[in-house]
């Protein structure tokens, strides 16, 4: 019997166990606010996974937005689209990158292995990685680009990208480089210049890395996440990740700025208090309803508790060897984003076509789960800000990636504020960047 028959029929005695286990809250809010009820773990001997089928976007559909809003393709055939950058002179430029296997990744071996790389390949997410950035030009004004031109090549899975000082900044998996950059420029050539180094392979679980410049232009903020779930390759592999980094341009020093939030993608500063803000995804295998991902502030020198603690101090007694120490040192994140919601993408909204009940909210793209039933996320949701803190009024803002049957249409990543102020939103299944305008009147 070969490997892949004796792992389905593993896969089978696991949907029997998992069947036993009490399914998640069918309550869309389960999870949000700002200090949601904790569930109590749960362990199992075999974790929920599943592999939701994919069946991509119909040639006429497009994900659902509120009364008042029209939903458009401003870019399609793209090749596993990740994240959006918007230049000054409103050009789009979009990353394509995917997972690459890593044999040194234990944490990705057994049953919950098995099914997570089964469904990334579903998904499109593991295969050999575009590593390429295309620049969107929508010339006419009508919504729609119709440039699509090779910007970026030779680059090592990038994701975030971030222009200060007559730069761009490119976030690889591996570290952070740069380009000169002149405005309206259409293409760039060679693999950039170093500008720092982050962890990177040969494990690199969490690989996705974002770069974004502070407020005034002096600064870089990376991301980083975790190695594993919580510790499964050694609390060894972990140093230096799960951690936001502080680039100062000037000096080139480098330091970690805040730690432990698992992984952090989205980075966005509060547009009234100029405050970093991060949307992390939290830990596994614990319960379909715990723990939340989460949207918070993110504060000089704090540690945010991964892997020992979440949600504070409470205590993850999975990770060995214990350290009371570092649990007393945790601090809560601000706003819960409900459980195994994969949330990725984050925008303020600082645009004015918008009514005003959504200027200087967060708009978070929720890439969705894999590992919960009923599913959670797939899709962005939009939490209203108030004096610079979060709402707890979540709305659903962009719905439909999971068609009535519960199967994948497309995925959410990367959410952008364009030049006109719609909301820009990267598919990374379905291959498109849609657009999210106020209906014209009269139609």
């Amino acid at each position: 019997m070969n490997r892949t028959v004796l792992f389905a029929a593993a896969g089978v005695a696991a949907l029997s166990l998992t069947a036993c286990m009490p399914a998640g809250s069918a309550d869309p809010w389960v999870g949000f606010g700002p200090n949601p009820p904790l569930a109590k773990p749960q362990k199992a001997l075999i974790p929920t996974v599943g592999t939701p089928s994919v069946v991509g976007w119909a040639a006429d559909a497009h994900p659902v937005a509120p009364a008042g809003f029209t939903v458009t393709r401003y870019a399609e055939g793209l090749d596993h689209p990740r994240w959006l950058y918007v230049l000054p002179n409103g050009d789009v430029l979009v990353s394509e990158s995917a997972s690459e296997a890593s044999p040194a990744d234990k944490s990705n071996q057994g049953i919950k292995g098995f099914f997570q790389k089964m469904l990334m390949k579903k998904v499109g997410s593991v295969k050999p990685s575009p590593n390429k950035i295309f620049l969107l030009r929508d010339s006419d004004g009508d919504g729609v680009a119709e440039s699509r031109m090779l910007f970026a090549q030779g680059l090592t899975r990038p994701f975030g990208m971030t222009l200060t000082g007559g730069k761009l900044y490119i976030a690889n998996d591996n570290g952070v480089v740069s380009f000169p950059y002149a405005d309206g420029q259409t293409s760039e050539t060679g693999a950039g210049q170093k500008v720092f180094d982050l962890p990177g392979p040969p494990i690199n679980h969490h690989w996705t890395k974002n770069v974004v410049a502070s407020p005034d232009g002096t600064k870089l903020y990376a991301t980083v996440g975790s190695n594993s779930n919580v510790g499964d390759n050694g609390l060894d592999a972990e140093a230096g990740r799960a951690a936001i980094y502080e680039h100062d341009i000037a000096t080139g020093q480098t330091r970690i700025f805040a730690s432990g939030i698992r992984n952090p993608n989205g980075i966005d500063f509060e547009p009234t208090t100029k405050t970093m803000w991060t949307v992390s995804n939290e830990r596994d295998e614990i319960g379909n309803d715990l723990p939340s991902d989460y949207l918070t502030s993110v504060k000089d020198g704090a540690f945010y508790g991964w892997p020992w603690a979440y949600w504070g101090h409470n205590v993850d007694v999975r990770v060995k060897p214990a350290n009371p120490e570092m649990v007393a040192k945790a601090i809560a994140p601000d706003f819960g984003l409900g459980p195994h919601t994969a949330s990725l993408g984050l925008a303020f909204y600082t645009g004015a076509a918008f009514p005003m009940s959504y200027r200087g909210g967060a708009f978070i793209g929720q890439h969705g789960s894999w590992n919960r039933k009923p599913l959670n996320g797939y899709r962005v949701v939009f939490i209203p800000f108030a004096g610079g803190q979060p709402q707890n009024a979540p709305q659903a803002f962009l719905t439909g990636f999971l068609d009535k049957h519960d199967k994948i249409q497309g995925r959410p990543v990367g959410v952008v504020v364009d030049r006109t102020g719609a909301l820009l939103v990267a598919d990374d299944v379905g291959g498109i960047v849609w657009r999210v305008t106020p209906t014209p009147a009269g139609k």
